[in-house]
């Protein structure tokens, strides 16, 4: 039996994100994947040229500390607690891009994301092909923005927030000026699962821009920035369990992803949502460790919270069958499809659950995961086990 797990985490990591993120409540980055929709709808793949704009050049994500300060002197960063990780600033004057450089690490050591910071504004015109990518890309959010070290700017000007990226990392530019004329204020790169903690456009950053080296500009806008309803704790912990459940920064850690979701449910999620996947996410992890009575207390306390959610059902199904209760299984199974009938992976666990008893039925429910996953290249080798199956049924 197949559980549902999502390969890009992104759409949702977060039921009350702002609408600058662009997630929709239909999958869980993030996100960030609250488990909606099963498939997701992938991201534009226009990330800028290394070559074009040289300050995203030398970063690589999920390297670890250890690796990092071979090439990064110790003695040129300033260190500073970020949750239960660490940020590592280069400051501009020390920095090759000639911003402030933030480096984030997670509990494990491993770099999940950065923040360049160009309190002055860093001139887009050398950059042909960035602002190219720019025009390409509709922005997430326009806003006015207060930027005190824009001499050549008013003081009030309007900027936007534009994000790209590839499979498995988010890259966001925070943009002051018109198109003919951009300047680069922020930009950002992430592993997907902490893409919602490391926007621009949260309030913490923007007071980078209007507070720089801890100055005090006479002009405050304490409403603007987007500021999280969760703890930040909860939200840092399960993105961590994102990363390890999800393989982003290397091989699958269920011992890693296990401790970081009973962290983030520990640290006291207020959202229903939230902590039902966090439950659910757990119960995931306990079933990849082989505890499979745990994985089932899991998923029964997401539901408890979250009834009737397809993608809970569908995993607790193949934890029912792990533990030999096939009646359970089946009684899962059909809920989800009822629930959700296009949900393809439940149809197939279903019909499998089902054929020894109606083989009937398990051929209608064949047929029908295999009109829904027509054409999808990722589920090529199950579409032929499937085939074979029908193809025995029908004799």
């Amino acid at each position: 039996m197949l559980p549902f797990v999502s390969l890009k985490p992104r759409d949702t990591q977060s039921p009350t994100a702002a609408p600058v993120y662009l997630w929709l409540v239909c999958g869980l980055g993030l996100i960030l994947s609250l488990s909606a929709c099963e498939t997701q709808v992938p991201k534009p793949n226009l990330p800028p040229s290394e070559s074009d704009l040289v300050l995203l050049k030398p970063l690589t994500l999920c390297t670890s500390k250890p690796d990092f300060l071979k090439t990064h002197s110790a003695a040129t960063l300033k260190m500073q607690t970020w949750g239960s990780g660490q940020e590592m600033i280069l400051p501009a004057d020390r920095s090759p891009s000639h911003g402030d450089e933030s480096y984030f690490f997670d509990e494990d050591g491993l770099l999940i994301g950065a923040l360049f910071t160009f309190s002055s504004g860093l001139d887009l015109n050398p950059y042909p092909i960035l602002r190219q990518t720019l025009t390409m890309l509709k922005p997430a959010l326009e806003f006015y923005l207060n930027v005190a070290n824009l001499s050549s700017k008013s003081s009030m000007d309007s900027s936007a927030l534009y994000e790209t990226g590839d499979e498995k990392t988010t890259t966001q530019y925070l943009v002051l000026g018109s198109r003919e004329q951009p300047s680069l204020l922020q930009a950002s790169v992430t592993i997907d699962p902490y893409v919602r903690l490391f926007s621009p456009y949260r309030r913490e950053f923007l007071e980078r821009l209007r507070h720089p080296n801890g100055q005090k500009p006479g002009q405050q806008l304490d409403s603007q920035g987007s500021e999280d309803k969760e703890p930040f704790p909860s939200l840092q912990q399960f993105a961590r369990g994102q990363t390890a459940q999800l393989s982003y920064c290397g091989a699958q850690n269920y011992d890693i992803a296990a401790h970081a979701y009973q962290k983030a449910i520990t640290s006291g999620f207020t959202n229903k949502v939230w902590l039902a996947e966090a439950h659910h996410k757990l119960g995931q992890a306990w079933k990849g460790k082989g505890q499979q009575e745990k994985a089932k207390t899991e998923m029964l306390q997401s539901l408890a919270i979250r009834p009737n959610t397809p993608e809970v059902l569908n995993n607790l199904g193949t934890v029912y069958t792990e533990l030999g209760e096939k009646a359970n299984a089946l009684v899962s199974f059909e809920k989800a499809v009822t629930l959700r009938p296009n949900y393809a992976i439940a149809r197939y666990n279903l019909a499998e659950a089902i054929e020894p008893a109606n083989p009937k039925r398990a051929l209608a429910e064949y047929e029908t995961y295999l009109a829904l996953v027509e054409g999808i290249p990722d589920e090529a080798s199950r579409i032929a086990l499937v085939q074979q199956r029908v193809k025995a049924l029908k004799h």
